[in-house]
C-alpha cells in the first residue's frame, strides 16, 4: 500500500486540471475507483480524499453492496464528494449516487439512462480511439481511458503512453480522466495533456 505521499502528489496534480462542469455538477479532478480485491476497504480512503475529489463505486455483485454504498454516500455527503455507482442503475438509485460509470462493453446503456435520469453524471470506460469516439456520441459526462501507464489490474492491456493518451483528448470534446498505473512517479507526465482529471486505485489507498 501507499503512503499520504502519494494522494497529496495526485492532488496537487489533479488541482492543476482546468474545471468542467457537466450536469450543474463540477466534474471532480480526482477519481478514485473501488476495488475490493485491491483495495478492502473502500471508506478509509473515501474519509482521505480531499474536497471535490469522486468515488466510483464498484459493487461486483457483493451481497453487502447496498450497506457498502449507503457508507460512502455518507462519507460523500461529509466531505463533498461525488458519488458514482458503477454499471448498476439500481444501485445507484438505491444509494442516492450521483449517477453512473459505465464499462465499455455497457456503454450502449448511456441513451437509456440519459432520459431515465438527465440529472446525472454518466461516465464510460474507454480503451482506445475507436472506443472513445463511440462512448463521445453518446453524450457522455466524460470518459475514463486506461491503461495510461502499467498497472496492477488484471484485466489491464497495453498501456497508452502519455502521446496517445494526448491524440484521444484531441479527437473528442468530452472531457476525459487517465487510468491506469497512475501514482506520484508518474502524474507529472500527464500535465498539459488536456485531460480534465485524474483516476486510480491503489494509489489512493493508505
Amino acid at each position: 500500500m501507499t503512503s499520504m505521499y502519494e494522494l497529496e502528489a495526485l492532488s496537487r496534480t489533479a488541482m492543476t486540471f482546468a474545471p468542467r462542469m457537466a450536469r450543474g455538477i463540477a466534474l471532480p479532478n480526482l477519481l478514485f475507483f473501488t476495488d475490493p480485491a485491491r483495495v478492502p476497504d473502500p471508506d478509509v480512503v473515501a474519509e482521505r480524499l480531499p474536497r471535490g475529489a469522486g468515488v466510483v463505486f464498484r459493487a461486483f455483485g457483493a451481497a453487502d453492496a447496498v450497506d457498502r454504498g449507503r457508507r460512502l454516500r455518507r462519507i460523500a455527503d461529509q466531505r463533498g464528494l461525488v458519488l458514482l455507482a458503477g454499471a448498476d442503475e439500481v444501485l445507484a438509485e438505491t444509494i442516492g449516487a450521483d449517477g453512473v460509470h459505465l464499462p465499455e462493453r455497457g456503454r450502449d446503456q448511456a441513451p437509456t439512462l440519459r432520459t431515465r435520469r438527465p440529472d446525472w453524471l454518466i461516465t464510460i470506460a474507454a480503451h482506445d480511439h475507436d472506443a472513445v469516439l463511440a462512448a463521445s456520441a453518446l453524450d457522455a459526462d466524460a470518459l475514463v481511458v486506461s491503461p495510461v501507464f502499467e498497472s496492477n489490474s488484471p484485466s489491464a492491456g497495453t498501456p497508452l503512453g502519455v502521446e496517445r493518451l494526448r491524440a484521444l483528448v484531441a479527437a473528442t470534446e468530452t472531457p476525459i480522466y487517465a487510468l491506469g498505473g497512475i501514482r506520484a512517479s508518474t502524474v507529472e507526465d500527464l500535465r498539459n495533456t488536456g485531460i480534465v482529471g485524474l483516476a486510480a486505485v491503489e494509489a489512493l489507498a493508505p
